[in-house]
């Protein structure tokens, strides 16, 4: 199994985080696939394979850290296309929601 679960839709309250720009002030961390929930359940392949699939956004992963949990909010492709090098970890943004 790569992630904890496939999920879709997002569970957890809206956050402030809505540019990239607001992103980048999350300190990058890795975070093992295995503990991530995703937000989405259907992947785009043109957006998988295309090389330069970052060059427009951030060049991490969004996650969202909420009631002990991860969920994968941006970079699907990211996860999979690690997934498929066989990594076990992804370098992400985590943006821990306070209960």
């Amino acid at each position: 199994m790569i992630f904890k679960k496939v999920g879709n839709g997002r569970p957890y309250p809206e956050h402030d985080l809505t540019s990239n720009r607001d992103w980048a002030a999350v300190a990058p961390r890795q975070v093992r696939l295995a503990d991530l929930i995703t937000t989405k359940s259907e992947l785009d392949l043109t957006t998988l394979l295309t090389e330069d699939s970052t060059f427009y956004g951030d060049l991490f992963a969004h996650v969202v850290q909420y009631q002990g949990q991860l969920y994968l909010e941006d970079g699907l492709h990211r996860a999979v296309r690690a997934a498929l090098q066989q990594r076990l970890v992804l370098h992400a943004r985590v943006y821990v929601i306070e209960e």
